[in-house]
């Protein structure tokens, strides 16, 4: 057995497509779902004699986007990166190359780490080639293929990582919290399922405490979180099972098959030589303006880490909270309630487990209310959670809903004589948990809320059968 510790190194390339109302370089429509080959232009079918124009609103976006990310907004170049093949009837890709738009970004994410993002580059993307009989999808073993040209041209900006991500885990949440920006800021409606987000992983291996960067491998048709996890988890797997075997992994593009949990080989990895890149000689360099750039800026909104800390900073919660209220983007009405006099942990706790994105028709002056009400014992936990129920369906005011479902506080003395019963009823258990064994508890605790059908509060009980044990 080996006794190697082996460390995964991870990059992403995220492409995605820009919330524009026509292609890149061409009046042809951008929009999904539309019949095949109907919004199409001579441009983007690539006929003799047709000559690009660059699309504003795509640079604007593309400069919104590196700007959310932390990058430099610089000079850039669209270059030709030939290739033959269906989907691109030119022949050619228009894209940046060696002088991108964005670049030297920084992607914090929700557990306060960092990716650094490398350049964010614009270019055309490619049509789409449906691959017809045989068992893969793939154009191997294909009867035949047909090619829907509404894709090509709609505008991409692909978002590179440096290899800083070291498991498939980050790798998701560096994916998601992209995604929550480029949804912020309006850049793209980032839908994995429609292919306007698409990531590809670049995936390699190393002993822990090595800085080299061995041969990788990149894994295309990742169409979900869940996938991408799943990929990087199966080919950093099969990355070390080579080198244990005294073999080394070759450099190529695989294709994850999402029905047998497997990457497989798809073509060997090109390199940027590969493509005879020189600069597109129908388009002058691309220098946007500073005062330009400036305007963007102060258009962005408050992206996602900034909320967090926001909620973090109003209410003292975890990391793991915080992420997860933004996420719901409940952050606002948390904040507000919490200012409104709700205790920050129970507000939380309810926003973490009761309440889903958006909280329907939940105010906050309702919600703290309620937090108020169950901190106060006015209510159990579990009654709060119906009332909140009736909150966020219909909204409304908390103590009319619980008097209308005859939630009311039980009385101390009434409490206390059904805690005696549930004692006289167990007093085996009674006699362990006057030893110190607090696990059986439970039991007591148990035996009135059934009693009360639910409405006891499970901590004044637990508060009274620490009392009566002294």
């Amino acid at each position: 057995m080996s006794q190697v510790e082996w460390e995964t190194v991870i990059g992403l390339e995220v492409h995605v497509e820009l919330a524009t109302e026509t292609k890149l370089f061409s009046p042809a429509p951008n929009r999904f779902g539309d019949e095949p080959n109907t919004n199409v232009s001579p441009v983007c079918l690539g006929l003799p004699g047709v000559l690009p124009v660059l699309n504003r609103k795509a640079v604007e976006l593309a400069i919104k986007l590196g700007l959310a990310v932390g990058c430099r907004i610089q000079p850039s170049v669209f270059a030709r990166k030939n290739y033959f093949y269906p989907d691109m009837t030119k022949n050619f890709q228009t894209s940046q190359f060696d002088r991108p738009i964005c670049v030297d970004g920084l992607l914090e994410l929700p557990d306060g780490s960092e990716v650094r993002i490398e350049r964010a580059h614009l270019e055309e993307d490619a049509g789409k080639s449906t691959h017809i009989g045989g068992s893969t999808g793939r154009v191997t073993g294909a009867d035949y293929s047909k090619i829907d040209y509404n894709r090509a041209g709609v505008p991409l900006l692909e978002i590179v990582s440096h290899p800083d991500i070291r498991s498939a885990e980050q790798a998701k949440v560096y994916a998601e919290e992209l995604r929550a920006i480029l949804v912020a800021t309006a850049t793209s409606d980032a839908r994995l399922e429609e292919g306007s987000m698409r990531v590809d992983a670049n995936v390699s291996v190393r002993p822990v405490g090595a800085d080299e960067l061995r041969t990788r491998c990149e894994i295309k048709n990742v169409n979900s979180f869940r996938s991408l996890g799943r990929a990087i988890e199966y080919e950093a797997r099969r990355h070390v099972d080579l080198y244990e075997a005294g073999e080394e992994p070759v450099q190529e593009t695989r294709h994850w098959n999402e029905d047998d949990g497997r990457t497989h080989t798809l073509r060997t990895k090109e390199d940027s030589h590969d493509y005879r890149y020189f600069d597109e000689p129908d388009l002058v360099p691309l220098a946007p303006e500073t005062e330009w750039v400036e305007t963007i800026r102060a258009s962005l909104p408050v992206l996602p880490a900034q909320r967090r800390r926001l909620v973090a900073e109003s209410a003292g919660t975890s990391p793991e909270h915080s992420a997860l209220i933004v996420g719901r983007d409940l952050d606002e009405l948390f904040i507000a309630a919490v200012e409104a006099g709700a205790d920050a942990g129970r507000a939380a706790t309810h926003a973490v487990n009761n309440l889903s994105e958006g909280a329907g028709r939940l105010s906050a002056k309702a919600f703290a209310a309620l937090v108020v009400m169950e901190t106060g014992g006015d209510l159990t936990a579990t009654q709060a959670k119906v009332v909140l129920g009736d909150l966020v369906s219909a909204g409304g005011d908390p103590v009319a809903i619980a008097a209308s479902h005859g939630f009311e506080a039980m009385a101390g003395d009434e409490l206390e004589k059904l805690v005696d019963e549930a004692i006289a009823a167990d007093s085996e258990a009674w006699e362990k948990f006057l030893a110190g064994e607090d696990r059986v508890q439970g039991a007591f605790v148990g035996y009135v809320m059934k009693a009360t059908k639910g409405q006891a509060d499970g901590k004044a009980v637990s508060a009274l059968l620490r009392k009566k044990r002294g």
